[in-house]
């Protein structure tokens, strides 16, 4: 059975979305949290209290001491001082009390308190006499001295936890304290993750589950894709505290989604469908809903995550709600939605992520229906707080993995104006954001090298960094946004780097302009060169698709002055309009056959396996404003440039010479 597909999307705001959805829940009678069970305290951490925990016993439940010595009265010590000891009396368990002057009792720390005692005396503080059993003191004790009174921790019938309360390591020991073995904690919400879609394929079935050589790695057939939305949705449920089970793929095919669902409802308290949510013409998910029960919401207006679906099956009621397929949007649909419930249902209170007020470094154009969440990184730059975003686009889950935080856009706003105020709610916590280094401009693979052992080597800083091309580097250094900018910007003048755009952007700043490495520049192309580029004419060749790098690109800037010298009109390279933002991006682009040719780094091309045509070798520097490049803040980055690891490192990339890598460029005088 193939109905005809649904076309329809709504654009509810997400309020009126999440209303409807908490009515629906209402009336299926789901929305209280759920009950609790028993489980024992070796398997309650982290799982939340369904009811409030009263102490059994109180702890300690009887008079302990509290130090190695002696129980003692302490009238009997009354009057002790280094000029007038007094003389005590050793007994144990069988001594007449009433018939011994001053007794004294050992004991040990924990001990039950003899109960005609009421202070103990460290044993440091007291040394035998001349006679057997005698104990001189020279200092006195005050009454309960040295003792756990009964009760000091927990009285029995005093309040433990509360209900609704996630449980620490602490907790489980305060619980055993007061006497129970067991604790009643909220059932998990059981979650199904139906990962729907024929294009789609396991991982494993791509590289085997134990992962290939390097020498066996291929990619999966074109129009095949991996599927990985199921595990990252799962983890989610997981972390939030829920039970996730992961559906094996189910193809583009009505009846399979329905049998899915179904099968999957009776068992889970929640059915998550991943993809076939929007009005393609594979996807199902909202009629399947609407067949088995209610169609509650059909679009929100929400980016990333807009053709989200919630709906309520009728058979033993259970929610439903349909994930869009985009990664960001999946997972974005997750925080935003998915976890709420969970939290709802766990008798949580909605998350709060730890914020930070930050200025925004561009401007930002927002569509003004829907509320936006806006991936950015966060770093701390004098004073400043800056935020950068990140790639909108909802198949970018790398984003995602180097997002520091969200800044969230309300609907009917037109966007952000660069320099203005924003909320960013964090991935991170504060103290994260003010130990990183931010670098803003040019792409160069050798920076996640120097990320990477940045991490290893110092924990404690982390380095983040936006690629925007050169000059939108010298651009974010003049406005106080990066500590440093990678620039490999040539002057067709004199031949040299950097310095005369550095005048130019930067003329009132101090800077200290220092090689990170000499690297290779060429064309770029398919395996055999199948076009047979040789150089820069071969750009205007018919038939050839070029990719270029964005305005403001080092790399650009080299096209464009080798295109002048040799009188070539822009306008007659096929592609020159296309841009991409980083080396591997353009790499990208002609292995996937978009293209047949772009500039970039011999590194770029060898990742891919591509072949590549050698154009000349330019200098990569890091452009540092002297009041960063003497800053702590700095330091371990800097070293690093003179470590031999990491030299090696990046000696071993394919076109990178590290000869001048870590020395202060000056500035050249024309003679």
């Amino acid at each position: 059975m193939n109905p005809k597909r649904s076309v329809y999307l709504e654009d509810l705001p997400m309020d009126e979305a999440l209303a409807r959805l908490n009515a629906a829940l209402i009336d299926a009678g789901l929305a209280d949290p759920f009950p609790g069970e028993d489980v024992p305290l070796s398997d309650a951490l982290g799982r939340v209290t369904a009811a409030p925990v009263w102490a059994a016993i109180s702890a300690p439940h009887y008079h302990a001491s509290a130090m190695d010595g002696y129980a003692v009265r302490s009238r009997d010590t009354q009057g002790a001082s280094e000029t007038s000891p007094i003389t005590l009396t050793q007994i144990d368990d069988h001594a007449d009390i009433e018939r011994t002057e001053r007794p004294a009792q050992a004991v040990n720390t924990g001990h039950a308190m003899p109960p005609w005692a009421d202070s103990v005396i460290m044993i440091e503080n007291v040394q035998n006499g001349d006679l057997p059993g005698a104990l001189v003191i020279r200092s006195s004790v005050a009454p309960w001295q040295h003792v756990r009174p009964m009760g000091e921790d927990m009285v029995a019938t005093e309040l433990v936890l509360p209900a609704n309360h996630v449980l620490r390591p602490v907790d489980l020991g305060a619980v055993a304290g007061s006497g129970h073995a067991v604790i009643s904690v909220r059932r998990k919400p059981r979650v199904a993750v139906i990962p729907t879609g024929s294009e789609l394929v396991s991982v494993d079935d791509v590289v085997g589950a134990k992962g290939p050589s390097p020498s066996e790695l291929h990619d999966p057939q074109p129009g095949r894709i991996i599927e990985f939305n199921s595990l990252v949705i799962a983890a989610q449920i997981e972390s939030w505290g829920g039970q996730a089970t992961r559906w094996p793929i189910v193809r583009d095919d009505y009846d399979s989604i329905r049998v899915a669902v179904i099968e999957a409802a009776h068992t889970h308290d929640l059915v998550l469908v991943n993809a076939g949510s929007s009005a393609g013409s594979e996807d199902y998910t909202a009629h399947v809903i609407a067949d088995l029960g209610e169609l509650l919401v059909h679009g929100v207006a929400v980016r990333p995550g807009h053709p989200v679906i919630f709906g309520m099956l009728e058979e033993s009621p259970t929610p439903v709600i349909g994930v869009p397929g985009y990664p960001v949007s999946a997972a974005l649909t997750g925080e935003i939605f998915i976890e709420p419930l969970i939290r709802h249902w766990l008798g949580l209170p909605p998350a709060e992520p730890p914020t930070l007020d930050a200025i925004i470094s561009r401007k930002v154009m927002s569509p003004t229906g829907d509320d936006e969440y806006m991936r950015v990184t966060v770093g701390q730059v004098g004073e400043r707080v800056i935020a950068t975003p990140l790639s909108r686009g909802a198949g970018v889950i790398s984003s995602l993995v180097r997002a520091d935080g969200i800044v969230r856009i309300p609907r009917f706003s037109e966007g952000l104006d660069a320099g203005g105020a924003v909320t960013v709610h964090l991935y991170r916590q504060p103290a994260e954001i003010a130990r990183t280094i931010v670098a803003i401009g040019s792409h160069d693979m050798t920076l996640d090298l120097l990320a990477q052992f940045l991490a290893e080597r110092t924990p404690a800083r982390r380095l983040s960094s936006a690629n925007v091309g050169s000059l939108g580097g010298l651009v974010a250094l003049k406005r106080g946004e990066a500590h440093l900018a990678g620039a490999h910007l040539l002057d067709p003048d004199t031949g040299d780097y950097n310095w005369r755009y550095i005048d130019q952007y930067l003329p009132d700043c101090d800077v200290v302009l220092i090689t990170l490495v000499n690297r290779e520049q060429g064309l770029i192309v398919m395996p055999g060169n199948p076009k047979g580029v040789t150089g820069f004419e071969s750009l205007v060749g018919e038939g050839l698709r070029f990719v270029n790098r964005q305005r403001g690109a080092g790399t650009r800037i080299l096209l464009d002055y080798e295109l002048s010298q040799r009188g070539i009109d822009p306008a007659a390279v096929q592609g020159y309009d296309r841009e991409e933002y980083t080396h591997l991006a353009v790499a990208a682009a002609v292995a996937s056959g978009t293209a047949d040719c772009g500039l970039g780094v011999r590194a770029a091309a060898r990742a891919l396996k591509l072949d590549f045509v050698p154009v000349g070798w330019e200098r990569y520097d890091l452009v540092i404003p002297r009041e960063h490049y003497q800053s702590d803040v700095l330091a371990p980055l800097l070293d690093l440039l003179h470590d031999g690891a990491f030299r090696a490192a990046v000696a071993a990339l394919p076109g990178y010479d590290v000869e001048k890598m870590g020395e202060v460029v000056e500035r050249k005088t024309l003679s």
